[in-house]
């Protein structure tokens, strides 16, 4: 089943079931919001499927062709936002470009970031920023949403909680970082708004590249048109979601609704190294700060700019047939008219 909001000029808009090939829609008969639908899955999911079951069989009146350029994120807004970073390969290498060291307990214990869950931006939103200095920069990555998870549950059995997955671009403002952290208070004005796919599916949406915790697909990221990364997730992916919402529920229960994050994307070299950019037949980067990385280790200076504003970024995964899983984030960088 693949759910989308469109909008509809209310914060929530409204859900939407979204054929497999995301060619047509159908408004939900049984929750107005996924908020709604999460809140009592267990109920609504099995009136959602029947009504998924329907659209695919051509049963329903009142289709409308699908629109990505109208979807809010299937969350325009959510309870709970934790990004984790489960490809340590990525951390180790953006620590490495601010000159960090990486604690080896970051190879056993995730890291895990609140980020701000009220003004998530929709899939074809445009990225509005107000300083180029900034260090603008996308970040590819996947998430998953729970339903309620309890407090202290073990990594295995809280993979049933995983109701739904979606792509997110988690932009990231790298030259605020290091004076956020060096604060020792985590991120905040470094992490704005982040966009989310237009769909998200149920697991077995994904067949045999769900494995319960971890897609085993390419994430592909385009910059401007041209390739940029298309790392595999289920590769390198050090805790996969069961370990990430384990982590996140320990002192806590997690409500219906709750995002967690996987991090970026990332995989090591065939001979372990950090990787090839795509043009060096790699399989590139999820984000911009890991190939200027790159580029400083091997050259002594990084050398592919943050985002300007006229640049465009797409991110996609595809299934083995080629086929859009969960439609594509599209943006464009724009300047910030203050109001």
């Amino acid at each position: 089943m693949k759910l989308a909001t469109l909008k509809t000029g209310s914060r929530d808009g409204r859900l939407h079931i979204v054929s497999r090939d995301l060619t047509r829609c159908v408004t939900a008969r049984d929750a107005t919001t996924l908020q709604q639908a999460l809140d009592h899955w267990a109920e609504i999911a099995p009136l959602l499927h029947e009504e998924a079951r329907r659209l695919e069989a051509g049963e329903w009146l009142g289709v409308e062709e699908f629109a990505a350029e109208e979807c809010a994120s299937p969350l325009p807004r959510a309870y709970q936002w934790a990004d984790g970073s489960a490809y340590v390969n990525h951390v180790e290498l953006v620590r490495k470009a601010r000159g960090a060291e990486m604690p080896p307990s970051f190879w056993t214990d995730p890291l895990m970031y609140q980020g701000g869950s009220d003004s998530f931006i929709g899939p074809r939103d445009p990225i509005q920023m107000a300083d180029e200095a900034w260090g603008i920069d996308f970040e590819a990555e996947i998430a998953v949403i729970t339903d309620d998870v309890p407090m202290g549950v073990d990594a295995e059995a809280v993979r049933r909680h995983i109701k739904l997955i979606l792509l997110v671009n988690d932009v990231s403002l790298r030259n605020l970082i290091p004076g956020e952290l060096a604060k020792g208070f985590g991120f905040f004005q470094s992490k704005p708004s982040s966009a989310f796919s237009p769909v998200a599916v149920t697991p077995e949406e994904l067949g045999v590249a769900w494995d319960g915790g971890k897609i085993h697909l390419p994430l592909a990221t385009h910059l401007n048109g041209q390739p940029f990364g298309k790392p595999n997730a289920g590769v390198d992916m050090t805790f996969d979601f069961g370990q990430l919402i384990a982590h996140a529920a320990r002192t806590r229960p997690l409500a219906a609704g709750t995002i967690i994050g996987s991090g970026t994307v990332s995989n090591k070299g065939a001979d372990g190294s950090p990787g090839k950019p795509v043009t060096e037949g790699g399989a590139g980067y999820s984000c911009i700060a890991e190939q200027r990385t790159v580029e400083t280790l091997l050259t002594g200076s990084a050398k592919t700019p943050f985002l300007k504003f006229g640049d465009r970024v797409r991110i996609e995964m595809l299934d083995a047939d080629g086929r859009s899983v969960f439609g594509a984030i599209e943006q464009e960088v724009v300047r910030h008219q203050a109001h």
